[in-house]
């Protein structure tokens, strides 16, 4: 007798680990690649538009805050909180499961020790400069942050200055460290050399990020 085409019976040809092993894969590189991608770039345009500082206040208040409509609006919330608040959740549990591996050698776990403290860091970091600079002004108050506000701030209150140059600190060697980490789990590189050539990548966009975050404080901090 023929067997039937369907079943209401589950599927067991695949055992539960494999599944969640798929899972957690899967789950890794969203993982990465949203905070590569959208995060990523976002955060090198931020810092791009805090450079018209050295323009005048109005240029880095039409640079930085300035949205065309509503819909624009949502479309930032969408393309950087969303993918933001799933890289946090992502990293927090992988964090709590993962440990250092003795046997991969120190540099490697130095990276993976310093990767998990920068997160920490920019979690508070964040978290902070996203309700100071977005959340109270846009809807506590009614208007986006002033550039009079934020400039006097880095000029005349030291530990905001302290705060976000570690801020910049964070998130350059985060991001820079994060590319490194995605080129292997992508099989972007495979090879010790292409793995020594990512090394020179992650180099340079650290320093990049560094320049352009650090450049953007002191200007702020220039016309406090």
């Amino acid at each position: 007798m023929a067997l039937p085409l369907t079943s209401d019976q589950p599927d067991r040809s695949v055992e539960p680990e494999a599944r969640a092993m798929a899972r957690e894969f899967i789950l890794a590189r969203m993982g990465s690649l949203l905070a590569l991608l959208p995060l990523g770039a976002w955060t090198a345009v931020h810092l791009w538009n805090q450079l018209a500082a050295y323009d005048s206040p109005e240029a880095w208040q039409r640079a930085v805050t300035w949205h065309s409509s509503s819909a624009s609006t949502a479309l930032s919330f969408i393309f950087v909180l969303v993918p933001l608040v799933w890289h946090t959740g992502w990293g927090a549990v992988r964090m709590l499961r993962s440990r250092p591996v003795v046997r991969i050698g120190w540099l490697s776990n130095v990276r993976y020790i310093v990767q998990r403290l920068s997160a920490i860091g920019l979690l508070f970091f964040l978290g902070a400069h996203l309700y100071l600079a977005w959340f109270e002004p846009r809807f506590m108050r009614g208007h986006a942050e002033y550039f009079a506000d934020i400039a006097r701030e880095m000029r005349f209150h030291t530990p905001t200055l302290i705060v976000y140059a570690l801020g910049v600190l964070g998130i350059s060697y985060h991001l820079a460290n994060g590319l490194w980490a995605w080129s292997m789990a992508w099989g972007v590189t495979v090879s010790k050399s292409g793995l020594a050539w990512m090394e020179r990548v992650a180099l340079l966009l650290f320093f990049l990020f560094l320049a352009l975050g650090w450049l953007a404080i002191y200007g702020l901090y220039r016309n406090g």
